[in-house]
């Protein structure tokens, strides 16, 4: 009777999961098989007509439109990776000197850094936009960078958890080597961390690779990223869905592949952080 039990409990949790997998596939297939129907086959059979055969015309529209879609690709391209390297960097030095170093005010400092978290982004977009406006960098690249660079709140106090868990014992070692604190930071603390990188990394490209609000602010209609050129798609071919699909699968193809490259990372820091 137990075992029984237990078959039927697990029958159950698989039943569970496969649903939840296919109600969380079935829009990115939805997409994908949009973007690669024929407009007749669409208006007569709907979206979930197979794209059989499939047809990439739609994508080859995306390029040459007043909206440029390939040069938004670029500009996110760049957004994002300045945006994590600089992130990064100043994010695990914040962290390193919150976790490992003492000094009069750290932790008052901190948890008023921390605070700024509870502040909405909606809150703050107005005088951002002001400011750079008085620094002539409305519609341009680094309009949409700047308010990004220095570090996140968020990520410092990812960080910051995760480093105060290296061993004091280690570091006072590699002191007594005559090592300095950033050679301790980049030989220490930062590969054995290695998992909460790889998962910071991905949420800091995910969210600015999405980012909507602040490119659709500053940027204007002169500099466009995926998500602001994939609205002014559809604002302006709002009857033509397989265009707008098309863009938006393209958005979506590199997320799934990182995600696909770096989900075993990904487990590994959800049970580090967890077990800690």
């Amino acid at each position: 009777m137990t075992a029984k039990r237990s078959l039927l409990g697990t029958i159950a949790t698989y039943l569970v999961l496969i649903t939840a997998s296919l109600l969380t596939l079935v829009p990115f297939l939805l997409s994908l098989n949009v973007s690669l129907l024929e407009k007749k086959a669409l208006n007569k059979g709907g979206p979930f007509t197979p794209a059989i055969p499939p047809t990439f015309e739609h994508y080859q529209d995306l390029f040459g439109r007043r909206v440029d879609f390939g040069e938004a690709i670029w500009t996110t391209v760049a957004v994002v990776a300045i945006v994590l390297v600089c992130q990064l960097l100043f994010s695990v030095l914040a962290a390193y000197a919150f976790a490992k170093l003492r000094f009069p005010g750290r932790d008052t400092l901190f948890w008023v850094f921390l605070a700024t978290l509870m502040v909405p982004q909606a809150v703050t977009v107005l005088p951002l936009y002001f400011m750079l406006s008085e620094m002539g960098l409305r519609a341009t690249f680094w309009g949409l960078v700047l308010p990004y660079l220095f570090g996140s709140p968020y990520a410092i106090f990812l960080l910051r958890e995760s480093f105060r868990q290296v061993p004091d014992e280690l570091i006072d070692a590699m002191r007594m080597d005559g090592a300095g604190h950033l050679r301790i930071l980049f030989g220490l603390v930062l590969p054995l961390n290695r998992p909460i990188m790889v998962t910071l990394a991905l949420i800091t490209v995910v969210s600015h690779w999405n980012n909507f609000m602040w490119p659709r602010i500053i940027g204007g209609n002169k500099v466009h990223v995926l998500t602001t050129a994939t609205a002014s798609l559809q604002e302006q071919y709002s009857n033509n869905v397989t265009l707008v699909m098309a863009a938006s699968t393209i958005a979506l193809i590199p997320l799934i592949a990182l995600f696909l490259a770096f989900q075993q990372q990904i487990v590994r820091s959800i049970t580090i952080t967890s077990f800690r």
